[in-house]
């Protein structure tokens, strides 16, 4: 016990390897998660060894973790803010009215304190991030001394702690098992009818899944049929969904040019997506095996979407409005946004910031980088843009505003929300400055976010066991009623007012709840991608604005 008093550090790292290793426990299709295991470690910790951590610690990790939130997040919540979006919108509205509400009433209704019903609030919405924004609050109430700070401050992790246990296990069972039966769906069914639609064929992928047989290939053909037909009027029959990539003739290779005749006997190599070759060899002739010197290497290169042009198109309007697409035979095979990889259906809206797998000739994909937007670098964090940008969120939370009586202010955590976001948004426009790589900020947000648990933690255990014998009944009904009641009346809302598809919707619900294990056990039972098309919408847009109901109940109940 004296090793962990003398060396908070140890500690710390201590709640971190143990609190994780909890949070892989597995119930059934329930996984606590590092960040939840990471607190109720600390706290079991700091109730008995009493370890004492600075609060700058606190403030320099929370500031990382939210500005890293908010810079992955603010390419699609600025690209988002649009009347197409605006029904995924209603949705996160909803989660706000509802969950401040609740909070609200039940301070009223049972008395709690500031922070008993700050920590009910960021647990039963399952957002973390709501434990910092909310503590950073209290300790600038007026009228508190320290010791009824530090207090209100260990109730909100301990009120976090339950409420998120049963918040977690509500959104992921009422997702992907109840949801589908009220909705009188096969979630699994209705994704690939889904995919299909906005595909045309084919069904959908698991986000770790790939085709067994690749949609883009490249096939050779002896010419048998196709004799006398030119390159062009080939390629103009297949409308384009083809290119010929190389001719070889006798023992030379011939350029493609769109008026070169095929003779018989010429070895032609065609590429395009698997059915449109097949299409392509009936009318030139019989398949062969690859040849030496007809086979042209594919380049595959990944294009952040830039242009403001291009957002809002859905891929198959994007490769409309540039024909260099069909004309040298590029294709788009992945779309990525944030860390969600999005299937690459015709249907699939592209949004500025969106970085997209472009397979084809190199000549090709460099006439269309330029079109598109920028080849994406990402090979080293630019910590000048780094530090400028969590500088300026500090200063921003600086700035008090005050409503009659209420005094508000974003602090620390939320200043850096928002410089988070336009940071990440700008960047995402011109993607040549700047760099914050996916994984580097991915790291830094989740250590960031784990330091601050597992500090918040251990200075909170000492008054875990008063709160809750306090409110041990109300914690876990109080997580309960917080994800059923805007949950179930955003269903109705998004399927009766909305029309919202129903896999989409299902997804939309675990975004605007911020719930990763929701939408990771939703795509295991649908066993596809697409409710992830809903995910990330909603997603974004209550990442940004749930750490702001943080400051807002902490001002209202303190004032």
């Amino acid at each position: 016990m004296g090793v962990l008093r003398d060396h908070p550090e140890f500690a710390l790292f201590v709640c971190l390897a143990l609190g994780y290793l909890l949070g892989k426990v597995r119930v059934g299709p329930i996984t606590l998660g590092g960040i939840c295991g990471t607190l109720i470690v600390s706290l079991l910790l700091g109730a008995w060894a009493k370890v004492v951590v600075s609060d700058d610690v606190k403030t320099i990790f929370f500031a990382l973790f939210i500005f890293a939130l908010g810079y992955l997040a603010g390419p699609q919540f600025f690209s988002n803010l649009n009347r197409k979006s605006l029904r995924f919108f209603a949705l996160c509205a909803i989660e706000l009215v509802c969950v401040l509400g609740i909070a609200l009433g039940l301070a009223k209704a049972f008395d709690l304190d500031v922070g008993t019903a700050s920590g009910i609030l960021a647990g039963a919405a399952t957002e973390s991030a709501v434990v910092g924004t909310a503590t950073e609050a209290i300790g600038k109430l007026d009228g508190l001394t320290p010791d009824q700070i530090t207090q209100y401050q260990g109730h909100v992790a301990t009120a976090y702690t339950v409420c998120y246990l049963f918040g977690l296990i509500t959104i992921v069972l009422y997702t992907s098992q109840i949801m589908p039966m009220m909705l009188r769906i096969n979630l699994r069914d209705a994704s690939r009818e889904l995919w299909e639609k906005m595909r045309g064929s084919g069904g959908g992928l698991e986000s770790d899944e790939r085709q067994a047989l690749p949609g883009m290939v490249g096939r050779t053909y002896l010419v048998t049929t196709a004799d006398g037909r030119t390159v062009g009027d080939l390629e103009s029959e297949l409308e384009g969904r083809v290119t010929v990539e190389a001719v070889k003739r006798g023992s030379k290779t011939l350029t493609p040019r769109p008026d070169l005749a095929l003779t018989l006997s010429d070895l032609v190599l065609v590429v395009g997506l698997r059915a449109n070759t097949i299409e392509a060899g009936r009318l030139i002739g019989t398949e062969t095996p690859g040849i030496p010197g007809v086979d042209t290497p594919l380049a595959t290169t990944q294009v952040a979407v830039t242009e403001k042009s291009s957002d809002g198109l859905s891929v198959e309007e994007l490769q409309r409005a540039h024909p260099e697409f069909v004309k040298d035979g590029v294709y788009v095979t992945d779309v990525l946004r944030g860390d969600q990889h999005l299937p690459a259906a015709g249907g699939t809206t592209v949004r500025r910031g969106d970085v997209l797998t472009l397979v084809g000739a190199r000549s090709g994909l460099n006439k269309l980088v330029a079109k598109i937007g920028a080849v994406v670098k990402n090979d080293a964090t630019d910590f000048i843009y780094l530090g400028l940008g969590i500088a300026a969120g500090s200063l921003l939370g600086q700035v008090v505003v005050h409503f009659g009586d209420v005094p508000m202010s974003l602090g620390t955590g939320g200043g850096c929300l928002v410089s988070g976001l336009l940071f990440g948004w700008f960047r995402s426009r011109r993607q040549t400055f700047g760099a914050f790589p996916p994984q580097a900020a991915n790291t830094i947000k989740d250590m960031g976010l784990a330091i601050f648990i597992a500090c918040t933690g251990l200075v909170s255990g000492p008054q875990a066991w008063p709160l809750l014998k306090q409110y041990g009944v109300l914690l876990p009904f109080a997580g309960i009623a917080m994800v059923l009641v805007p949950a179930t009346i955003s269903l109705f809302v998004g399927r009766k007012l909305l029309k919202i598809e129903k896999p989409l919707l299902i997804g939309a619900i675990a975004g605007q709840q911020c719930s990763t294990p929701a939408i990771t056990s939703v795509t295991q039972v649908a066993q596809s991608s697409v409710p992830l098309l809903g995910y990330t919408i909603t997603y974004a847009l209550s990442n940004f604005l749930l750490p702001l109901t943080g400051p807002i109940l902490v001002g209202v109940l303190g004032s």
